[in-house]
């Protein structure tokens, strides 16, 4: 009866994989976390996370109020979310041997977003890093930076992020970003702050930080002394 068993729970699983329902492997974790950050599975159920957590392609993940996450990725990109913000993982692929086949897009939904690229960007295709909003969607390549979607408000998510008029706003602390939409592209550099009003707007380069609230951040991510004020001072590189 063991036996007999075992081989259809044999066959059982592999069913399973041959229909594509086996269980998702994750594509990252939760390194770090003050405050609460839940995942909204596929399906609809929707967790709540701990350090240690495992992150999957599909989840949408949401922090509450003055709560922050910073998330390792398997390529070793990082991303911290910022209070009152929502991440949808859209898609995920890495494999060491085959750099030609990276992708990584992200959903910025609504709120604050810290990004720090690993190898997904800066090997093979340099598109392969994305980050999407509502109003365009950001390349990120081989750089650091900070994204606050704003087209709905940004209330909570900084200090000073209830202030700003509605639309899509950058900040690039090293390397270079670009925001492309239909109606335009824009570069980001190193100490440039970029923004696009909605996707009928084409992307600008702003002369000066128009508030962005950045340096609000309870620990760092390898972004150390900002001219975009994404760390500025030397408290901002110390986990605290």
């Amino acid at each position: 009866m063991k036996t007999i068993n075992l081989t259809v729970l044999a066959f059982a699983a592999w069913g399973m994989l041959a229909t594509g329902e086996a269980v998702a492997a994750p594509v990252g974790e939760v390194a770090y976390i003050a405050g609460t950050l839940s995942a909204q599975k596929p399906d609809g159920t929707v967790k709540i996370l701990s350090r240690k957590s495992e992150i999957e392609v599909g989840d949408t993940l949401s922090t509450e109020k003055d709560s922050y996450v910073q998330i390792n990725f398997a390529d070793k990109s990082q991303a911290t979310l910022r209070p009152n913000s929502r991440l949808k993982i859209e898609a995920y692929q890495f494999n060491e041997k085959e750099p030609e086949k990276d992708n990584l897009l992200f959903g910025l939904l609504k709120g604050g977003l810290r990004t720090l690229t690993g190898l997904i960007g800066k090997r093979g295709n340099q598109d392969a890093y994305r980050l999407q909003t509502k109003a365009a969607t950001i390349g990120i390549r081989g750089s650091s930076g900070d994204t606050l979607e704003c087209s709905e408000g940004c209330a909570g998510v900084t200090s000073t992020s209830d202030k700003l008029p509605p639309g899509v706003y950058h900040a690039t602390h090293t390397g270079v970003y670009i925001i492309i939409n239909e109606q335009g592209s824009q570069l980001i550099g190193k100490g440039q702050f970029g923004f696009v009003k909605d996707a009928q707007t084409a992307p600008v380069l702003l002369t000066t930080d128009p508030g962005m609230g950045l340096n609000d951040m309870p620990f760092s991510l390898g972004v150390c002394g900002s001219a975009a004020g994404g760390g500025a001072g030397k408290n901002a590189c110390i986990m605290r």
